[in-house]
């Protein structure tokens, strides 16, 4: 696949990414030769040592872990591969069918390897702590402490295989539906038909009629597709509920806090701190939001309407590029130095375009490669962030490849430091450089806007989910039911000075967390505020803070977050810690009051 370019002339040339440095194509000898290998060697694995994990020498079992550890590289290759395809092209029935093959090549040969893991987490305490003691076996100590992290929790052999195979016409199957349902739709505004990322851009539109012409658009398109999006929403929640069931998971959430590594109370004592500091924080901001621009309470269509004095300018690609690399130059030359990477090799997909996946996302895909970064790039500044924002994960994803597949992945929770922190440079840059009063009080203004639907909002959709998965154990949610739940959360988080109107209640359907990794959006939150606490350590440190930064970023998901945090200083099992980043975003919002 050669690298193409997509031409806006207010824009600039908009990268598309070449997928080469995986596979040339769909129907290359290589991807089909890698397919046919990786069910040759997941079989002999198999063979050759199920049943008998427990009784290997430490060594032996290390040379079976790298073993597992090469198939799960070559699989991740494939299944990225596939799924960069996918989601540019989630409109072509044609790429859809290739995607689904390879979801089920490779799930029947993955299911061979479920032995591996499955074994591991039997095997006794004390037998385990002899087969450590070997140092090619302790090498996997930090991948082998999370596997075994979810011992309670597993089904028998059987129940697991079954679940697994049966994956991609369950659950998958509906996360494919809800894709493929988003991108066919199309959102008439004016004489345009635009798809979900084109529409809800004008949200953010100056002219008060574009916002309501497209709340409008989305809230009838979304409606006439509410009953196909419900049941999505129905069937995989309940899917979850009897998995979380069979595995005695206390709370719908606790699947989730335990693969990020954090626990219960430390989540909670987020969720508390953000749902106490709503007051304080958006409700405050929205109320002197709506004096700012002359009335008593915003509809929901103008919560990210431009303030009256931005300029609402138009930041070509090209600017937008050197923005974010100089901010990111001016903390770290080697961070900026692996952010170059991704716009000199071609590994940033920009442009929005029909079929293409809405929103944005760093994908890691495999060590051995590279990762990609998908945006839907339209030249506001929120854009601009976005982009410093998943440039922030390629380069933690690119640190922390060195230790390999099974221990590079970052839970959750710690992944979205490195984005977060990245967005944070980015600002502080623009604000330093900025020498007119008016326009520094607009970006502080739009600074505490992201920062609100970083964490206030996505703390306000955790709450949504938890009602929502509460609320399905007791049967099926109807549309209103969901559109009931969602009103209610987002009004308690986003106050009286943003008006609910008719229409509203059907918003919650085109997240796709909800869909694709429940309780995944407090992580938003967990990283905004830990690194409002990281950058204030930045702030005061007279040196060191940089290589402390970056050998956080490269230990990947080997260590908690305790023992990443503790270098600087910080403690998230403090409730105190919480206050702290919340504490940040009311001392902007006071500065705003005071300059009004």
């Amino acid at each position: 696949m050669q690298q193409t370019a997509a031409a806006n002339d207010d824009l600039g040339t908009l990268p598309e990414w070449n997928l080469d440095d995986l596979y040339p194509g769909r129907t290359s000898p290589q991807l089909a030769a890698d397919l046919d290998r990786a069910e040759k060697d997941a079989k002999a694995l198999k063979e050759a040592y199920a049943g008998r994990l427990d009784s290997l020498a430490g060594d032996t079992l290390a040379e079976v872990i790298g073993k597992y550890e090469a198939l799960q590289d070559s699989l991740g290759r494939i299944m990225s591969y596939g799924y960069l395809v996918y989601c540019t092209a989630m409109n072509d029935p044609e790429t859809g069918r290739f995607f689904q093959g390879l979801q089920e090549r490779c799930t029947t040969i993955s299911s061979e390897l479920l032995f591996v893991t499955l074994e591991i987490n039997r095997i006794d305490d004390a037998r385990f702590e002899q087969q450590l003691e070997s140092p090619a076996l302790a090498h996997y100590a930090p991948w082998l402490r999370d596997s075994r992290a979810f011992r309670p929790h597993q089904l028998s052999d059987e129940a697991e295989t079954l679940l697994h195979e049966r994956y991609v016409v369950g659950g998958g199957a509906w996360e494919r539906l809800f894709n493929e349902t988003m991108a066919r739709l199309r959102f008439p505004v004016g004489d345009r038909q635009l798809t979900s990322a084109e529409a809800l851009n004008l949200l953010a539109n100056r002219n008060p009629e574009t916002r309501k012409a497209a709340a409008e658009s989305v809230s009838k398109v979304l409606g006439d597709n509410i009953q196909t999006l419900a049941l999505i929403t129905n069937t995989l929640v309940k899917e979850k509920e009897i998995d979380d069931r069979w595995r005695h998971y206390a709370r719908p959430i606790s699947f989730r806090n335990l693969s990020n590594h954090v626990e219960d109370e430390v989540v909670d004592a987020l969720i508390a701190a953000v749902k106490g500091a709503y007051p304080r924080l958006s409700h405050r901001y929205y109320a002197l939001k709506a004096r700012w621009m002359g009335v008593e309470a915003l509809n929901y269509w103008d919560r990210n309407a431009p303030l009256p004095e931005d300029a609402d300018k138009v930041v070509p690609w090209p600017e937008a590029q050197t923005i974010v690399l100089d901010a990111y130059r001016r903390f770290s030359p080697e961070f900026a130095a692996i952010g170059e990477r991704f716009f000199e090799n071609a590994w940033i997909d920009a442009p929005v375009r029909q079929g293409k996946a809405s929103g944005a996302f760093a994908h890691p895909t495999v060590p051995s490669a590279h990762p990609y970064l998908l945006l839907n790039y339209q030249g506001k500044v929120r854009d601009v962030m976005t982009l410093a924002h998943e440039l922030g994960h390629g380069v933690h994803q690119v640190l922390a490849g060195h230790l390999g597949p099974l221990m590079s992945h970052t839970p959750l929770t710690l992944a979205e430091t490195a984005s977060v922190f990245g967005e944070q440079l980015t600002f502080r840059a623009l604000l330093d450089s900025e020498t007119d009063p008016k326009r520094r009080r607009v970006m502080l203004a739009s600074k505490v806007e992201d920062m609100l639907n970083t964490v206030v909002r996505q703390i306000a959709f955790c709450e949504f989910e938890r009602r929502v998965h509460e609320t399905r154990r007791e049967g099926e949610l109807t549309p209103d039911d969901f559109a009931k739940l969602w009103v209610e959360t987002q009004t308690e988080s986003l106050g009286p000075a943003i008006r609910m109107n008719e229409g509203y209640g059907v918003y919650w359907s085109y997240i796709p967390h909800f869909v694709h990794t429940p309780f995944y959006v407090y992580a938003y939150a967990f990283g905004d505020c830990l690194v409002n606490a990281l950058y204030a350590v930045y702030q005061d440190a007279e040196q060191g803070f940089q290589e402390k930064y970056m050998a956080m970023l490269k230990a990947g998901g080997t260590l908690r977050h305790k023992e990443l945090l503790a270098p600087f200083g910080l403690d998230a099992s403090d409730p105190a810690f919480w206050q702290k980043g919340l504490g940040v975003i009311e001392g902007f919002i006071g500065e705003l009051e005071e300059a009004l």
